[in-house]
């Protein structure tokens, strides 16, 4: 079984043993080396000893080295196991200490497989038995055989001892069966606070905070004093609920010295704070840590990018003297939310400098940059870094990748990736109508939704967004008004005033502009700038310049200052000749110093982007940039091309 030479030195045990070598092979000696013992190597020595020495059958002994294999962290349970097999008697005490190793390993099927080879050599469970097994116990596991194990508990008699009941509770947590948690709960005494901070912990991990907060209240009705581990989970939900109230008794817990803080517990407090956007409090509390980690800081990061101010956020992101992967990509998604997608790219780069692996999250904040400023060549390159090093693709991500090909424009890509997801949510389904209705796939987006609704997927307002808008581009009015009662008849949406606008921009564009008012008129919802900008717009195509003016008139109301309104009315009195409106126009508009913001496009070249403003002339190769304009310009000419100068003069931006 254990192949030693008699010649072997053991280095270890010299220390430890001489100079009186007479001792070396005394059992009470031998049992005090294995208890000191520091690592594999050294135990191995040490039974090296033992088996050369004829001691290797000793019960004594033998259970001693399962003990230090199955309780510390550097232990081999192969090796346990290897001891555990020669020893001629066996009792529970031993079968519990290799339960209990399995349980440290996060083997828990082969920490079942030997207890039921236990009970087959008709050895009893004790009171220790179950509580090492099922503390190893993963969510698998534990769905698997959860109640197979609590019919064990009730035939050997455990069912009462608080600690079986402990490793049950969370046997049942972990698989999602609360409410069977709960009535093991119920039918314990409730004296223990372990015993509730199981079942809290429980509801936090099913979501079901509300239910958290309520045995909370119980624990303090009945005067049991909480521990630490008790107000980080009560904090927890108090998080997901938005409960600053409960959170302030919470923390007088701490300021009452009722109990003692630490590191985790404070990191706590200040996400509670932070995510009910009390950055003031949350900041004292920060600088008031004698300790912070890692977590202490992006917690604060975050906090101040929910508030939106970015910029604070980024000066305490710059004072980390360690950050990971989360801390990263907080900061990201502080720029993406306050559309600085620049500082994005920027970051990101700085995150790979710094040699840290972005992670799914990371990536869909990248994804959604590059969805925005179109930058297919970036895109490409971060869909190959995931590839490349097998990040996980989860839904989330998947829907990332194809918002942002069919943002840049590569539909077939697009629609390769959404063959190639084996799971799909209505979010899948909505970019790719959306995406395929704004690449000039009306038709395709439309039979997209018909396949969503065969695969039984509900769509919600954003896809029928993407219905409405196909059905827009194709013209498709009727179709279009059937999808829009269909909303509320068959799937309960209520439109909003973005589907309102979609049907106003319908009928705009086909010219119907008397029915596209009415259903302004008759929204239930008071209609924005979008909606009337809709109509604005319809108006200047079919030259109705009644219509045209009540819009003008109810958006500058919305929007006094938007100079955009008022040169598409110029333009809309240009085109039909009235030229004292237009002249009246432009009049207000220099009185009121109104000025139409110059247009903004975006290209990507070698996965920079470029930014261009209309008549700027920043860009360092912009003298390049105009001699070239002007020889397509020319050339353009050459081949015949008049422009439409009806408008032209009147805005030079457009």
């Amino acid at each position: 079984m254990f192949k030693h030479k008699a010649t072997v030195t053991f280095p270890f045990l010299k220390a430890s043993l001489c100079p009186n070598p007479s001792q070396l092979f005394h059992l009470a000696h031998l049992h005090s080396l294995i208890e000191s013992c520091k690592s594999m190597n050294q135990l191995k020595q040490i039974h090296s000893v033992i088996v050369q020495n004829g001691l290797i059958f000793d019960p004594k002994l033998c259970t001693k080295i399962i003990a230090f294999c199955s309780g510390n962290e550097s232990g081999e349970m192969r090796y346990a196991r290897s001891v555990f097999d020669i020893m001629p008697q066996r009792g529970v005490f031993v079968w519990n200490t290799m339960i209990r190793g399995y349980s440290r390993e996060n083997s828990p099927q082969s920490g079942v497989s030997f207890y039921r080879e236990m009970l087959k050599n008709n050895v009893r469970p004790d009171s220790y038995t179950f509580p090492f097994l099922l503390k190893g116990f993963t969510r698998e596991v534990s769905s698997k055989l959860g109640r197979e194990m609590h019919a064990h508990i009730c035939k050997f008699g455990f069912e009462l001892n608080e600690f079986v009941r402990h490793g049950l509770i969370h046997v049942y947590c972990l698989c999602g069966q609360v409410d069977m948690a709960r009535g093991v709960f119920d039918l314990s005494g409730k004296s223990d606070v372990l015993i509730w901070n199981v079942m809290i912990s429980g509801y936090n991990r099913s979501k079901r905070f509300g239910e958290s907060r309520r045995l909370f209240y119980a624990m303090e009705e009945r005067k049991l004093q909480p521990t630490s581990v008790t107000l980080v989970s009560v904090i927890s939900a108090l998080s997901q609920l938005k409960d600053l109230d409960t959170g302030y008794r919470v923390h007088q817990y701490v300021k009452d010295g009722k109990v003692q803080s630490n590191l985790v517990l404070d990191n706590a407090l200040v996400d509670l704070y932070a995510g009910s956007r009390k950055m003031d409090v949350a900041l004292g509390l920060f600088q008031s840590m004698k300790h912070k980690d890692v977590i202490s800081w992006t917690t604060i990061v975050k906090g101040f990018v929910n508030v939106g101010q970015v910029d604070v956020a980024r000066k305490y992101f710059d004072q980390m003297s360690e950050r990971d992967n989360i801390s990263w990509t907080a900061m990201i998604d502080g720029y993406v939310k306050e559309n600085r997608f620049k500082d994005v790219l920027m970051l990101f780069r700085e995150m790979q400098a710094a040699k840290i692996r972005p992670d799914e999250f990371t990536m869909v904040s990248i994804l959604t940059t590059c969805a925005h400023l179109g930058a297919l060549e970036l895109g490409e390159w971060i869909k190959a870094y995931i590839d490349n090093h097998k990040i996980k693709v989860d839904i989330h991500l998947g829907n990332a990748v194809i918002d942002m090909y069919f943002k840049c424009g590569n539909v077939e890509k697009a629609l390769m990736m959404f063959s190639t997801m084996p799971c799909r949510d209505k979010f899948t389904w909505t970019a790719m109508i959306i995406g395929l209705a704004t690449n000039g796939h009306e038709r395709e987006a439309l039979d997209m939704f018909f396949e969503m609704l065969r695969a039984s997927e509900t769509p919600d307002d954003v896809t029928y967004i993407g219905v409405l808008s196909a059905c827009t581009h194709m013209g498709m009015v009727d179709e279009g008004k059937s999808f829009f009662d269909s909303m509320t008849s068959q799937h309960g949406i209520q439109p909003n005033v973005i589907h309102y606008g979609c049907m106003v921009d319908l009928l705009g564009r086909a010219g119907r502009l008397e029915e596209a008012y009415e259903v302004i008129k008759n929204m239930p919802v008071k209609p924005n700038s979008i909606v009337w900008g809709s109509l604005l717009g319809a108006c200047r195509v079919h030259k109705d310049v009644q219509t045209a003016e009540i819009a003008a008139q109810q958006l500058l109301q919305l929007e006094p200052g938007n100079g955009a309104v008022y040169v598409l009315l110029c333009n809309i009195y240009a085109a039909c000749k009235k030229w004292e409106n237009l002249h009246e126009t432009r009049r207000i508009m220099t009185d009121h110093g109104i000025k139409k913001t110059p247009g903004c496009s975006l290209i990507e070249m070698h996965g920079i982007v470029h930014e261009f403003v209309a008549g700027d002339k920043s860009h360092p190769q912009s003298k390049s940039i105009y001699s070239k304009l002007f020889e397509l310009i020319e050339e353009l000419k050459f081949a015949g091309y008049v422009p439409d100068t009806s408008e032209v003069s009147l805005d030079i931006g457009e």
